[in-house]
Formats: C-alpha cells, structure tokens, sequence
C-alpha cells in the first residue's frame, strides 16, 4: 500500500474535513494524490476556493496540493487507503454520540474494496473502532476483517489555534490489526510527520492513550478549579499560589478555568461511559468533569456578589461579556462553557452584552440562543465587565479602557488572571 501512494498508483481519502481533517489532507496532499471528502457541501465549495470553513488555515496553505474536493462517493470510491477524521460528541445526557463517526464508516463502507486500508482519527473509547466501526464497513462492503481490508487507528493530536505544535511536529501514535498493516499505516504517516511516529502494540491501546491525554488535563484543571474556589473562601489570589508552588522541579503547572471545547470537555465521557459498561464507576473523572462543568455558574455568582458588594441593583445592572468562543484566538464555539456564565447571570436577571473578535453571530444565536454586540454598539455604562477568553486583542487592554466603558463603581472578573495587579480601582476578582 504504502509503495502504491508512493508512485501515485493509489489515492488516499480523508473523510471529515474540520480542524482536525482538513490539515493531514493538505498535509498528504503535498506528497501524494488525495481526496478530500465531506458530507457539507457548502464546506466542500469553500475548500474548492482554498478557503478553510474552520477559519485555521490561510488561502496559501492549499497551495501545491494534489487534492480532490468531494462530497460524492463516486469519487471516494478512488481511494485505497482512507483516513476517518469526524467528530465524536456526546449528547444532552453527556453519552457518546457516535452517529458521525458511524455515519463516516457506512460511507467508507460503500466504496471499501479488497486491499483497501481504513484509519481512524477520531476520538473514542477503546474498543469502538473493532467492536462498532468494522462491523458496519462489513455489512455495507460485503468484505470480511481482516482477511479483505486492514484497519487502524492512529489519534488527532492537533491544537486548534496553535500554530507551533502542528502535525508534523508531534510525534503520531500508529496502530494497526495486525504486524503488516501497523508497518504499512506507519510508514505512510511518517511522510508527512517529521517528529516521527509511535508504533502501538494494539488498536485499543492507541485508542486509549489518545482518551487519557485528555482526561489527564481535565482532572489536573478540576483540582486547580476546586483549590480557586477553596482560595477564594481564604482571600488568597490562585495564581499567586501556583507561581509559589511552581518554583519546585516536579510541580505540575495547570490553571483555573473554564473547561469547554470539542476534546478536553468531551472526551473523557467516552472513557466512563465504556468503563460503566464493563461495570466498573469512574470517580475521580466524574468528579472533575462536575467541578468543571459547573465552573461557569460559579463564576457568574461570583459576579453577581461582586456587584452587590459594589451596591449594584442587579436586576437594572448590565454585564459586558468579552469573549465567547472556547479557547483563545479561535472561531470554534463548539462547547463554549462561556454560554454557562452568560446564561448564570441572565438567570439572575442581569441584562448581559456580548463581543467577541473571533465568534460568529449567527453561530452562537444557532448554537446558543444569543446574538454578539456590534463593537460599535458597546456602551459606557457597564456595571461588570467579565473577561472571559484571553484573546490576544483584549491582552493588550489596560485599566483606562474598563473605566471607559463602565458605570462605577464597576467590577472587573477576569477569569484567566490577564490583568492580575494591573487593577487598582475598579472592583477586581478572578479564578
């Protein structure tokens, strides 16, 4: 297989063409024949157009790219060796949502050939690529694993919104079915990975790794969560604990915060919801994902008691929201835990404002059922200010600008610590 890319005598198909998707396609691309498919035709127009939906990559970055962009599976049925890059959310009861990934396997299912390799990106919960995704590219291809086509599964690593660590410049975790197929899906790989690769002993084992790099990070934010909220009740600043603490070699430097998006937020659902299966009750990962799920109704009471102290009226008081997407200098909105504090305070009758450089409008009316503030239309009577994403933009404000553009006395909440000391008259609190 790996030869047959080589000379261009085979296609590679990466299906789901998101923040995830589109990089590795462009990525092959520049080496090999690919095609890109997605379900979205509109989103397949824009790539045709050298424009990323996503809003990660530059018109400049599609340039030099042997690619195909579809949505028809006639042409998907050129490729011998697919890459799955969907998503893999969870519903309202925080369970698995696998129809995506699903829906993406009966697509490579339609078109699966005899030799055909089919790899997996998309984050899931040991076991789900052999004992959910092979079966239904079986009924649908009429073909039999292993004997007719290989698998694998080799997890996304990539950081939306960060430009250093890319793909090619994180090591990739590789697996496959058996010794061939790990040695082929590997070789493949490390055309375009030049941190190299990570051969894995198993399927599940690659599966599972992916699952814990994100589950690791949440609990380790829980508990930096639960210490902010006991500091709190001590008057101690967080991050002046974390710098003091921080000084020791083995100290591990996490952060308070809002935990959102598509993988830190999600992800670790997967592993107790297989873990529950098999009969056995994940604590200590509940127990952060309930800290940080409930971090956004915390930090708007806080808000609210910040403003009383201040003698605000807050039925008749206005909040400025700066920031809506889920994490900094990015346009994904998916997951947002800043909708949670919008939503704390309007439940407290606050009359609430937002902006955002980054997010769009009609996104977050869809997603959320709130509308951004024209920049031009924020007002000089705020009586809080809640700092809620670290965009770069908003970094560079200063304490002149909250007064400007507040009724005071005004509170500042400022939930990443970004203007830490730089506060002195306004009402400050944050994480």
């Amino acid at each position: 297989m790996y030869e047959q890319l080589l000379q261009k005598q085979a296609k590679i198909a990466v299906i789901g063409l998101g923040y995830v998707g589109l990089p590795i396609a462009l990525e092959f691309a520049r080496k090999l024949n690919v095609i890109g498919f997605d379900i979205n035709a509109k989103r397949v127009e824009m790539m045709r157009n050298n424009i990323d939906p996503s809003g990660e990559l530059e018109a400049k970055d599609f340039e030099g790219c042997s690619i195909e962009f579809t949505d028809s599976l006639d042409v998907l049925r050129e490729a011998q060796f697919f890459i799955v890059a969907v998503p893999t959310p969870i519903d309202e009861h925080a369970q698995p949502d696998l129809k995506p990934l699903l829906g993406a396997s009966g697509s490579v299912g339609k078109v699966l050939k005899k030799g055909d390799y089919v790899v997996f990106e998309s984050t899931v919960y040991p076991g789900c690529t052999e004992e959910d995704c092979i079966p239904v590219m079986e009924e649908l291809s009429g073909l039999k694993f292993p004997e007719d086509f290989k698998v694998g599964y080799s997890p996304e690593r990539i950081n939306p919104g960060d430009k250093e660590h890319t793909l090619s410049s994180i090591v990739k975790v590789v697996s496959g079915c058996d010794a061939e197929s790990l040695e082929e899906i590997a070789k493949v790989y490390e055309l375009v990975v030049k941190a190299g690769v990570h051969r894995a002993s198993s399927i599940k084992v690659a599966e599972a790794a992916k699952i814990i790099e994100n589950t690791q990070r949440d609990v380790n934010i829980a508990l930096m969560n639960e210490l902010s909220m006991i500091f709190d009740r001590m008057n101690i600043n967080t991050y002046e604990v974390l710098e003091a603490a921080g000084t020791k070699w083995n100290f591990l430097k996490f952060s308070p915060g809002l935990v959102g998006g598509h993988c830190i937020g999600v992800d670790p659902y997967y592993l107790t919801y297989k873990a529950k299966e098999l009969g056995y009750d994940a604590k200590v990962i509940l127990s952060g994902r309930t800290t940080n799920d409930n971090m956004g109704a915390y930090i708007a009471r806080k808000t609210v008691q910040t403003m009383i102290k201040q003698g605000k009226d807050v039925a008749k008081s206005r909040v400025l929201v700066m920031g809506a997407t889920f994490k900094e200098n990015v346009e994904d909105i998916r997951n947002s835990k800043v909708a949670d504090v919008i939503q704390e305070l309007k439940n407290f009758s606050v009359n609430v404002d937002i902006i955002d450089p980054h997010a769009d409008s009609d996104e977050l009316h869809h997603e959320y059922g709130f509308r951004l503030t024209p920049e031009s239309e924020i007002r000089n009577d705020y009586d809080g200010i809640v700092v809620a994403v670290s965009h770069q933009r908003y970094t560079e404000l200063d304490e002149a600008y909250f007064k400007s553009i507040t009724n005071q006395p005004a509170v500042v909440v400022d939930i990443k610590g970004l203007f830490r000391n730089k506060i002195q008259d306004l009402a400050y609190w944050s994480l």
